[in-house]
């Protein structure tokens, strides 16, 4: 999502963060050891650690990684949802937490075949989570079993290349035959995807106008906006110490973040400048944008969460095989109030009347400029101790 591109100062006034690129002897670059997992388990011995090397490059809601897994039992990977790290005003029922869950798993599995073994996942071994809250039982239990009869998966060659991409897209529609691979990628029961092109002047005049109209509500509802400040993680040093979040690197931002003129302590207020500047940044954009994706499942339990996010992970590995690009814009599809408007519309535009079938996944479709990693915690931050 893109909540990376204001900074308030320090005593009022702000300036826009993505055109602040260039100080003399600065790098916008990430440091080494923030996206270092990205280079893979090396000969990693332990099979488990091995595969989850690859599923902690899961796409995850803000980039938190609230992944803890318990390797305390042999050949078996419990996992865990860190309750540490939620978004509770934007996520306030976990959902798109639980889709986290199943993006982890759909990557650990894809790594167990590519080193023929069988992902036997059994989901919510102690009971499942009710509809509005979490608790400290495991979301997941995965044995790793030796099977020469299991088959590799293309998409596995695509992991280490996936990104979320937020920049401009170009304005050429994405090629039928790319679309196909996409929608193919997936196809459980209850599930169904689908896509709107440019070219469909009505339907995509609406999908923008509601991405539009979502993302403006959630910069000027102050809890909202506060809960992205709070994670973000500006210049070397912050991004290098915690690994996740959203990261700003430019060097003028660090520039007055060194001398305590980057404001944090509070949101902009609806009529600020730093507000309007990101949502002039987000609207070219999406107007701009030639395609839009969504993913609809029937239900809405703990279980379906976690199969459409598995098929979220496929679908955007799937765009990347095609040479394309995807950006989750998820915020009309939160569910507190300020969105319940948005929600509503969103759900009739792509024919999924409530309450018998959720939107899980809404995001932008298309061709975009190339974008390094984000950064990642690593294996050892997410193995649960004593």
């Amino acid at each position: 999502m893109q909540r990376r591109q204001f900074i308030r100062l320090a005593g009022g006034g702000a300036i826009a963060a993505a055109s602040a690129t260039t100080l003399v002897g600065c790098s916008s670059a990430l440091p080494p050891e923030a996206i270092a997992a990205w280079n893979g388990p090396g000969n990693e011995p332990d099979p488990r650690r091995w595969v989850i090397s690859h599923a902690i490059l899961a796409p995850h809601s803000h980039n938190l990684q609230s992944w803890l897994v318990d390797l305390s039992v042999p050949d078996t990977i419990t996992l865990h949802i860190d309750r540490s790290r939620l978004l509770p005003e934007t996520d306030p029922f976990s959902r798109q937490m639980m889709m986290s869950q199943g993006t982890f798993l759909e990557l650990l599995d894809l790594a167990a075949r590519e080193k023929g073994l069988r992902a036997e996942i059994t989901l919510f071994p102690q009971g499942v989570f009710g509809p509005t809250a979490i608790d400290a039982r495991p979301t997941a239990q995965i044995r790793l079993v030796p099977d020469a009869g299991v088959m590799r998966d293309p998409l596995f060659q695509q992991v280490f290349h996936r990104r979320t991409n937020r920049e401009a897209y170009e304005t050429r529609e994405p090629a039928p035959e790319a679309l196909a691979a996409i929608a193919g990628s997936a196809s459980p029961a209850r599930m169904r995807t689908g896509f709107v092109l440019a070219s469909q002047l009505e339907a995509i005049a609406q999908h923008r106008r509601i991405a539009k109209e979502a993302w403006r509500i959630e910069l000027v509802t102050p809890r909202t906006v506060m809960e992205s400040i709070q994670v973000l993680r500006v210049g070397p040093k912050e991004i290098a110490q915690h690994r996740d979040g959203l990261t700003v690197n430019d060097p003028l931002v660090r520039a007055l973040a060194a001398v305590g003129l980057f404001d944090r302590s509070k949101p902009p207020g609806p009529e600020d400048s730093a507000t309007r500047m990101q949502i002039d940044d987000f609207n070219p954009k999406i107007d701009t944008t030639p395609a839009f994706y969504w993913l609809v499942t029937e239900g809405n339990d703990r279980v379906t969460q976690i199969e459409a996010g598995r098929a979220w992970a496929r679908a955007q590995l799937a765009a990347t095989a095609q040479g394309l690009s995807m950006q989750p814009i998820s915020q009309a599809l939160q569910e507190y109030p300020e969105q319940a408007e948005l929600y509503r519309e969103i759900h009739e535009l792509v024919g999924a009347p409530l309450p018998r079938f959720t939107v899980q996944m809404w995001a932008r479709l298309g061709h975009a400029p190339t974008i390094g990693p984000s950064p990642r915690r690593g294996v050892d931050a997410h193995v649960m101790r004593g």
